[in-house]
């Protein structure tokens, strides 16, 4: 066995492949992912050069085979034209071998032709990236032996390879839509499997992403960490980099008396903001209401998940359960039933503004005579958004 250029610990070792894994973290989050996929930021020839010769020496990716499958993804999300939704594959297929659909839906030239379009084009991209996608990793594996020697090498290497298919494909693809908690109601399972997205890119706040699906910054909430928008931001501040569009912050006036276009448009454009403060509210009468019907603590919290999600798409026995609890609370009735009114308003139709300005001032007018608690102050907060 041969010794490579460095001798080092085995500390060593696992701090170089942290490190070295890390840089093809960042390289898929900021360049695949915000940058190609989703057009959230602008990137100069420098890094965006680096990050594709990162990319194909460490994963063998093709740039516009993965912006294409991210983009069908978020086309197709939570259908069975998703290439990777574990609403449909299963957690277990998504989690262990969601490489394997990846490589599927690369085969796929309609996919490639209908969502590959503004990818790199050039003579690298023709000549070398695409053609030999699978040379970078052989070559990867020669520099690794070479500068770590035998078994280093070949562990670090292994590491490289497999980090990309198991906690992008794997992790982001299938716990990002199966388990975590969720700051915005988006029309899909996406979930923030954790706060701090340090340890991949901060991919780890998909449900935000979901939500605002170009924004160059993944974060939402003041105790969340995005450090690729952490790195986004070095390379802006040195010339390299310019973001397009970041999510909107929810901005809040004192409420206004009369109701019109500016308060629609406010409305609208903080529509996920919206949601998720009305499911809150209805959670909170939810509670109240089950303490007063006296349903056990159990059932409770099932009727309060049931509450928050999509009625269109629950089992008949979860509905019945639902039909049930709303024979007995005609206050829960009412508010349910308000929050598929209130989505008319962002959801597409040919209803004129004016139109739809009028049925926000009948929805807040009918909200402020409820009687319901929760109703009359969710109607103020709607008052006070502002663009």
């Amino acid at each position: 066995m041969f010794s490579g250029i460095f001798d080092l610990p085995w500390w060593g070792y696992v701090l170089i492949t942290l490190a070295l894994t890390h840089v093809t973290i960042a390289s898929v989050t900021i360049f695949l992912h915000r940058h190609q996929a989703h057009r959230a930021l602008e990137l100069s020839a420098l890094p965006s050069h680096f990050f594709r010769f990162w990319l194909w020496l460490t994963t063998g990716m093709v740039t516009k085979e993965w912006a294409a499958i991210h983009r069908k993804h978020h086309a197709k999300v939570e259908t069975v034209d998703d290439p990777h939704s574990p609403q449909f594959y299963g957690i277990r297929r998504v989690l262990w071998t969601g490489v394997l659909l990846y490589v599927k839906e690369a085969r796929n030239t309609e996919t490639l032709e209908r969502y590959g379009h503004g990818t790199p084009d050039d003579w690298l991209e023709r000549k070398i990236y695409t053609p030999y996608h699978k040379l970078g990793i052989v070559l990867l594996l020669v520099i690794d032996l070479v500068i770590f020697g035998a078994w280093p090498g070949v562990l670090i290497w292994l590491a490289q390879v497999l980090w990309i298919p198991f906690w992008a494909a794997g992790v982001i693809n299938g716990l990002g839509h199966y388990f975590g908690y969720r700051n915005f109601a988006s029309a899909d399972a996406s979930t923030n499997i954790f706060p701090l997205g340090i340890f991949i890119g901060g991919e780890e706040l998909h449900n935000n992403h979901h939500a605002f699906a170009t924004s160059a910054r993944l974060s939402s909430k003041w105790y969340e960490v995005d450090i690729g928008w952490v790195y986004i931001c070095v390379l802006a501040s040195m010339g390299l980099a310019r973001v397009k569009k970041v999510a909107p912050r929810p901005r809040l006036v004192t409420a206004r008396p009369l109701i019109d276009m500016d308060t629609l448009q406010a409305v609208i454009a903080n529509r996920y903001d919206v949601l998720a403060k009305y499911l809150k509210s209805l959670r909170q009468l939810a509670a109240e209401e089950c303490d007063r019907l006296k349903i056990e603590a159990k059932d409770g919290r099932m009727m309060k998940r049931l509450l928050g999600e999509d009625g269109a798409v629950l089992p008949v026995s979860q509905k019945e359960r639902l039909a049930d609890l709303f024979a007995r609370s005609d206050s829960l009735r009412q508010f349910y039933a308000m929050r598929a009114e209130l989505e008319v308003l962002w959801a597409r139709s040919a209803v004129s503004h004016e139109q739809l300005v009028k049925q926000l001032q009948d929805w807040i007018a009918r909200a402020e005579q409820s009687g319901i608690r929760q109703l009359e102050e969710f109607s103020l907060r709607l008052r006070s958004y502002a663009v």
